[in-house]
């Protein structure tokens, strides 16, 4: 029998499933979806792989057998196995960086090879060898270590020779939590005194508890209970345990959900859809507040009454802590919950829970799109035009497209919803290719907020050179004065963006990146927000000697100040990465805002979707035309969808609210129509110009990325790749038809030290294409030319 084996740390340009013979002592362990130890290379060194596939065909190459089986069980199932493959051929990944992505770091394996002298060694050695031996068994364990890596030679010949012995440890990356529990033996004939005899009969009965659990339960010392596991009376074994899972009882009824009649007509058409046991797809469009959760929920709830399971993505770490408290109010320990805020211990338990199937709703951000649950029966992706969803780094998946290859192999219905949902989704919807649904009122007759537009260039004319207009700073005030709370939002964290010498016209820029750095006042800082570099600021330029420096643009940070110095009497919450970095931020910072512990609220784009909190009644956009004018075909999109939303969080409990948008560009289409919470009409826009100009959805896009520490070679390297792939393109004719952009340089041209090049390649994704750029990055790994150059390619991703 051959295992078929993707193995770790491979290149991708020698990519693929190893053969492997199976030795006869692990004939009935090694089984597809399993970790295996296996040796690799001209060395034989030692690596994990994954088992693919298992069968009788003999290789045409001579093939090296399985050293050893990691796994009890397999890790992943059929099902992930081929989404495995399909992450491969669709984002130019390895096997091994698929399966890593799929499969929580904490259950991850490392090897660690070991070397110890043999005690009876009679052997013949050259002087070197003895003498190199002779130190080795009068070193420590560090200088032991320390001279078996500075000699590889020698080690090598010592282990051919029998004189030094190697063996191969594998460690997983966290292990499991457990508790020591102890339960009767099934015989004894002890006597026991009357304490024990309470111990043995309450275990009798319990079957088996901790050692405190059992000390007290029988009101004795911990010292009885270790008598009888020393009299062999009782016996002791581990107990795994999950670190997140909490003993929290449902205490709602998800059925008592009260529908409007425009939600139960949606209701009805999402089951009909998710009960015809063929994969589906359908995007519902609601208007803020128009109660899309609560048909989410019934959809759930339906799922679990067939025995199936359930996904919900959410864009947002942010967003999980409301959500996920309202699904365990709901269904208590049902969910499991899968973002990056978990630690790895925690992660490798939720993932185990669910594949044990004691969790059957999984809530998540986008790599919960990975959770192994079995009959799945529904994934809701909230929120379905965020950018959260696509990958920036490899494998470059988009959370949609996976969940599409997991509804088609379950025969699930893949729910994409939004207020704003991408343009390419409502597109395809209109087109057919999705079932639409649309929801255009608020629940219980909750009307929309009304929203004002504020010339900011009228605001700069009177005088007023704040961040603040003064209508906005009035409507603050009423609230204050109302006992209501008031949320802000402003893209941009820090003090000030940037810091400009006066004397040289210079700004402080990163040593690492062409990028100035912000100013955060809360350490006197200097911040670069793409590489990380921090320094305190400088009392004079470093490029000129100049002593006086200009500050400029608003951060978070900077707004807090100005918001508590115009209104002292305000209690006043600011969200962003600086403030949410520590565990359980959000969820600490959100339930205190929501127990009106504060007043106001100023944040960055992760306060603007998916939160509900009653007694907000007002909602101030500090700065919009920064991300209007981006250098982007989405930037439309995105600030449609960002006002669009953040607006929504006001008055969704029957108070009246107001929001107040602040521009520079106040006759621009994309803001009023956000304004006016007018998708239809921007899509009608937008649809129009991405026509025009052939962006998605009416083409697919890749971008080929390359970076290098030398900018010539950077582009040198960029411009060949252009021109192999028009080499590589010419055999399939009309059949890949392309469009080539660049390369240029990137908006950022040049971060953490490298230079940056792009290439954009307009065309239509299908097979073909994936095939032409396939042979065109082998091609690449295989020319000097990009020896010392990093370049990746991503399909329909964001670009630089």
């Amino acid at each position: 029998m051959f295992a078929q084996v993707a193995v770790e740390n491979t290149l991708y340009a020698f990519d693929m499933l190893y053969s492997y013979e199976i030795p006869q002592s692990l004939s009935d362990k090694v089984a597809a979806g399993k970790r295996v130890v296996v040796p690799f290379g001209r060395g034989n060194k030692k690596r994990i792989g994954l088992v693919f596939r298992v069968s009788g065909d003999c290789p045409n190459t001579k093939t090296k057998p399985v050293d050893a089986v990691i796994d009890e069980q397999p890790v992943l199932s059929d099902e992930l196995l081929n989404l495995c493959v399909w992450l491969r051929d669709n984002t130019f990944c390895t096997y091994f960086d698929a399966f890593r992505t799929i499969l929580p770091p904490g259950l991850g394996y490392s090897l660690k090879t070991l070397y110890t002298l043999p005690e009876n060694f009679d052997g013949v050695l050259s002087d070197k060898e003895q003498t190199f031996t002779d130190v080795l068994k009068k070193a420590d364990k560090e200088t032991f270590a320390a001279l078996i890596a500075a000699n590889p030679a020698l080690v090598k010949s010592l282990c051919g020779k029998g004189a030094l012995t190697e063996q191969t440890s594998v460690k997983r990356r966290v292990g499991d939590e457990s508790v020591r529990m102890v339960r009767v033996r099934e015989e004894y004939d002890e006597k026991l005194t009357p304490k024990q005899k309470a111990v043995v009969d309450f275990l009798t009965e319990v079957g088996s508890a901790s050692v405190h659990e059992t000390s007290y339960g029988c009101g004795v010392s911990e010292a009885v209970v270790k008598r009888l596991i020393e009299k062999k009376i009782l016996e002791m074994f581990d107990n795994v345990i999950f670190r997140t899972e909490t003993a929290e009882i449902a205490v709602g009824n998800p059925e008592n959900i009260v529908f409007s009649k425009k939600q139960q007509e949606v209701f009805d058409g999402l089951l009909e859809l998710m009960n015809s046991e063929k994969p589906q797809c359908a995007l519902l469009r609601g208007v803020t507040g128009s109660g899309k959760t609560s048909v989410f929920i019934r959809l759930i709830n339906e799922a679990l009454k067939q025995g199936k399971t359930a996904l919900m993505l959410v864009p947002e770490i942010s967003l999980t802590p409301q959500m996920v408290g309202q699904f365990r109010r709901l269904f208590g320990n049902e969910v499991a919950l899968m973002h990056s805020s978990l630690s790895l211990g925690e992660r490798a338990d939720e993932y185990r829970r669910i594949r044990d199937g004691k969790a059957h709703i999984v809530i998540g951000t986008r790599s919960a799109v990975f959770a192994p649950v079995r009959n799945l029966g529904l994934v809701v992706i909230d929120e379905e035009g965020e950018g959260t969803y696509k990958s920036e780094s490899s494998p470059r998946y988009h959370a949609r497209d996976v969940a599409k290859q997991r509804c088609f192999a379950q025969n699930a219905l893949l729910l994409l919803a939004s207020a704003t949902p991408s343009l390419e989704s409502y597109y395809f919807a209109r087109q057919g290719r999705y079932k639409l649904f649309e929801i255009n009122e608020r629940y219980n007759n909750a009307v929309l907020p009304d929203v004002y537009i504020i010339n900011m260039q009228e605001e700069r004319q009177i005088g007023n050179m704040s961040t603040f207009s003064m209508p906005l700073l009035g409507e603050l005030e009423e609230n204050l004065r109302r006992g209501e709370q008031s949320i802000l939002l402003l893209n941009r964290r820090g003090y000030h963006t940037s810091v400009r010498c006066l004397t040289c016209g210079k700004p402080i820029e990163c040593p690492n990146c062409s990028m100035p750095m912000t100013y955060h006042k809360v350490n006197d800082s200097v911040i670069c927000h793409y590489c990380g570099y921090m320094r305190r600021l400088d009392k004079v330029c470093p490029a000129c000697g100049g002593k006086y420096f200009n500050m400029k643009g608003e951060g978070t940070q900077l707004i807090e100040d100005e918001i508590s110095e115009m209104l002292p009497a305000a209690r006043v919450l600011r969200m962003d990465a600086d403030t949410t970095s520590t565990k359980n931020a959000f969820e600490k910072n959100f339930s205190a805002f929501g127990r009106g512990e504060y007043d106001i609220m100023i944040g960055t784009q992760m306060i603007a979707k998916g939160l509900d909190f009653p007694n907000v009644t007002l909602v101030g956009v500090l700065k919009t035309d920064n991300l209007l004018y981006a250098a982007d075909f989405r930037a439309y999109e995105r600030t449609f969808s960002l006002i669009t939303q953040v607006v929504g969080r006001a008055g969704r409990s029957g108070k009246k609210g107001r929001a107040m948008i602040q521009t520079f560009s106040p006759e621009h289409y994309v803001i009023n129509l956000a304004a006016a919470q007018n998708y239809p009409a921007f899509f009608d826009e937008e649809i129009a110009l991405r026509d025009a100009q052939f962006y998605p959805p009416f083409c697919d896009v890749v971008t080929f990325g390359f970076s290098c520490v030398d900018s010539v070679k950077c582009f040198a390297a960029a411009k060949k790749f252009a021109a192999m792939l028009v080499e590589n393109v010419k055999p399939f004719g009309n059949r890949v038809p392309l469009r080539i952009l660049g390369p240029a340089q990137t908006i950022v041209g040049k971060i953490n030290g490298r230079y940056r090049q792009q290439l954009l390649v307009k065309c239509r994704n299908s097979v073909s294409l994936r095939e032409v750029v396939e042979k065109t990055l082998k091609d690449a790994y295989s020319d000097e030319l990009f020896g010392n150059v990093g370049f990746y390619a991503d399909i329909n991703g964001n670009i630089d």
